[in-house]
């Protein structure tokens, strides 16, 4: 891999992360297009590696919130009378919600890294879970803000996470919308993807470290990825922050189904191959 291609990736590792439109999709076509061997274990985890410069712009961004949560939870654990504040629990939630996708990525690591690294896959969620975000804005009260999270609701919504290892599907998406479904309002169910994203993709980056190291791909072309990222995702983070707050996500829809049925199309007429 060479520096401008490191560059794209970053690019699009930023831009994707956090919209719901599937950054490991993206990556995905994004590697195919380069001429990149998509279902190589070296590339599966350079695309893990470079979603923690994402992670790090979540950080930054989110830095006060992290640090209130962190402490607060610290402190309920020794002061019984501060385990009802929202920081207290969040601290739980965002710990409950990312066991699920812990426990499935480290089972199914040779099916992710495998099988579902076909364009096939891409394509197919790309198309299928855009009906899920529409029925999730259509039947979702959203008269539910942050106060009134639950361990019921970071459990589910962690276990959602685990849907989106299917390539096209987004994890962002996923998270979303199934706090749509629980009625969580829109900033509230985005708030908690950005927090449940930090320890899966944090824990999904380092674990792949290692087969970064010994890929070929060289340490050079894997930091200015992760930078790029960091720095094109805090853009990202911003900007969708605002856009819930005043829009549906079911404006991502018809990009999602114009994409994943036109590389349907290309793989069907066999126009590209699927890996």
């Amino acid at each position: 891999m060479n520096y401008l291609e490191a560059v794209i990736l970053g690019v699009v590792e930023g831009l994707t992360e956090f919209l719901p439109v599937s950054s490991t999709g993206h990556l995905t076509i994004a590697e195919k297009v380069l001429g990149l061997p998509i279902d190589d274990d070296g590339i599966t985890a350079f695309t893990a590696v470079i979603q923690m410069g994402a992670i790090a712009a979540v950080i930054v961004y989110f830095f006060k919130d992290i640090v209130r949560i962190v402490t607060s939870w610290f402190r309920g654990l020794v002061r019984p009378e501060l385990r009802g504040k929202l920081d207290y629990r969040m601290g739980w939630y965002v710990i409950v919600g990312s066991i699920p996708i812990g426990v499935v990525g480290l089972l199914a690591k040779d099916v992710i890294s495998g099988p579902l690294r076909s364009l096939w896959w891409v394509g197919g969620a790309l198309v299928v879970w855009s009906g899920v975000m529409v029925l999730a804005e259509r039947l979702g009260r959203q008269d539910r803000s942050e106060k009134r999270l639950s361990m019921r609701d970071a459990v589910i919504i962690g276990a959602a996470q685990c849907i989106a290892l299917i390539p096209g599907v987004s994890r962002s998406g996923a998270t979303i919308s199934t706090g749509l479904l629980l009625n969580l309002d829109r900033v509230s169910a985005t708030r908690l993807s950005f927090f449940l994203s930090i320890p899966a993709l944090t824990a999904a980056g380092l674990f792949e470290l290692k087969d970064v190291a010994g890929s070929g791909i060289g340490a050079g072309p894997t930091i200015v990825g992760t930078v790029v990222s960091f720095v094109v995702a805090y853009a990202s983070i911003a900007w969708l922050l605002r856009f819930v707050a005043h829009h549906t996500i079911v404006a991502f829809v018809p990009y999602r189904v114009v994409l994943g049925g036109l590389l349907l199309a290309l793989l069907a007429f066999e126009v590209i191959s699927a890996t």
